[in-house]
Formats: C-alpha cells, structure tokens, sequence
C-alpha cells in the first residue's frame, strides 16, 4: 500500500503547466509541522512537493495561494531526471489524488471567518483536548 495524507500551508502559489497533450498539471511544496521540537524547543517543518493533475490541478492553481491550510491525499512517487548539468537527481514528491481546502481564501486575505462557523471552531485545529483518563474504556 502506498498511502500518504498529509496537512500543511502552500509555501507559495501553485504553478500550473500543461504537457504536449494538453493535460493540467500544478505543483507546489507543502509545509507540514513536525510534531516535536527542536533542542531550541522550536518546531521544525518538513517541505514535501506535491503534484496534482487534470481537473484537480486547475482548481488548485485557481482557488490556493501561498499560506493556504490544505490537506493533501495521495500517493509517494520517487523518480529520477537529468538536469541541466547533466547530473542524475532524485527527487521524492506526493501525486495527489484529493485535495481539501481546510480554510478560506477570504478567512486568509481578510482575517474573517468562514460563514456558517464560529471563530471557535475554525481555530480549534491542532488545539488540546481534555478528558478523564479514567473515563477510558481500556
């Protein structure tokens, strides 16, 4: 099985390109947090390429930007290529097959929140929970 899902902000726009047949393809690098801390006690983010293709990438090339909370499912792909040097480079990124926007473009570029939503809970995401650990049933 190969399965990636992953959560994180755009580090910037996506780029939208169409191969010699015409299909869409966008790309952009995803910051996902780590879930630990560094011995300075800061949290470090990993920087994942994602490429998504068809209909998907046209939607994300017009409704994500750079910042935008996204969750990303799909699969990892390694492939290999030549660059200009002629030097062979190996590089591992994440064919996504579904794409969630997890906030909103106007939430971003204006401080509101989504309709429908408190402000409660659209920031509740990566927040504590509370509960009795006596009340576990294991």
């Amino acid at each position: 099985m190969n399965k990636v899902i992953l959560i994180g902000r755009l580090t910037k726009d996506p780029e939208l390109r169409y191969t010699q047949s015409g299909l869409p393809v966008a790309g952009f690098t995803l910051a996902v947090n780590r879930q630990f801390a560094n011995k300075q006690g800061e949290r470090e983010a990993d920087f994942i390429n994602i490429v998504v293709w068809q209909k998907l990438a046209e939607t994300c090339a017009n409704h994500l930007g750079k910042g935008r909370l996204v969750a990303v499912d799909g699969r990892l792909q390694i492939r290999s290529y030549e660059d200009n040097q002629g030097i062979r480079r190996t590089i591992a990124e994440v064919i996504a097959n579904d794409v969630r926007f997890l906030d909103s473009k106007q939430k971003e570029s204006q401080g509101i929140t989504p309709r429908g939503s408190s402000a409660a809970e659209s920031d509740s995401f990566g927040s504590e929970i509370s509960f009795n650990e006596e009340e576990i049933p294991f």
